[in-house]
């Protein structure tokens, strides 16, 4: 059983839990915390004698990093970098935590993004091109044109050469009214 609570210090103390128990408790099967064990991301803290892994508490909070990173999108080569290079947990978080209120932040921004291109497409409001695309990442962007070159060849990158010389010329959205 993994229990968690406060000791008047502050600590969080958890106690060893089998690997059914951990799978159960973040979600993640136990084939998925065994794969973690043979790669070494993740190895059990012991095993029994008959085969069942238990984890403890810096373990539960390594598997928490691991499924954070993976939130944002890491393979986990890379995770086992970071996981391996970061010792102290609580800077780790704070480290976290940032990414995420910034994620949070930029999230907020694509729902009124979304909201008002609804708008603007029932009519209530005109929208200028670049308020189209506030709140996406222009660097991911920039990643998924490298991989569409590179999946595809030299045709791909004319292709997007030739959208943003389009885009380039355009100054307004048309109103509800405008011709196209």
């Amino acid at each position: 059983m993994i229990v968690i609570y406060r000791a008047n210090r502050g600590d969080v103390v958890i106690s060893e839990c089998s690997i059914a128990e951990l799978a159960k408790a973040s979600g993640v099967t136990s084939r998925t915390l065994r794969h973690y064990d043979a790669i070494g991301l993740l190895p059990a803290d012991r095993t029994s004698s008959g085969g069942v892994r238990y984890y403890g508490e810096a373990s539960v909070l390594r598997l928490q990093q691991i499924l954070i990173l993976r939130e944002f999108g890491l393979g986990l080569a890379e995770i086992a970098e970071i996981v391996d290079e970061e010792k102290d947990p609580l800077t780790a978080l704070r480290s976290h935590l940032m990414k995420l209120l910034a994620e949070r932040e930029r999230f907020d921004r694509l729902a009124t993004t979304v909201a008002s291109t609804i708008a603007h497409l029932e009519g209530e409001r005109g929208m200028k091109p670049e308020e189209l695309f506030e709140g996406l990442d222009p660097a991911k962007q920039a990643r998924y044109e490298t991989e569409l070159v590179e999946k595809y060849g030299k045709e791909a990158e004319e292709h997007i050469a030739e959208s943003k010389r389009r885009m380039a010329g355009w100054d307004k959205a048309p109103g509800p009214g405008d011709r196209r």
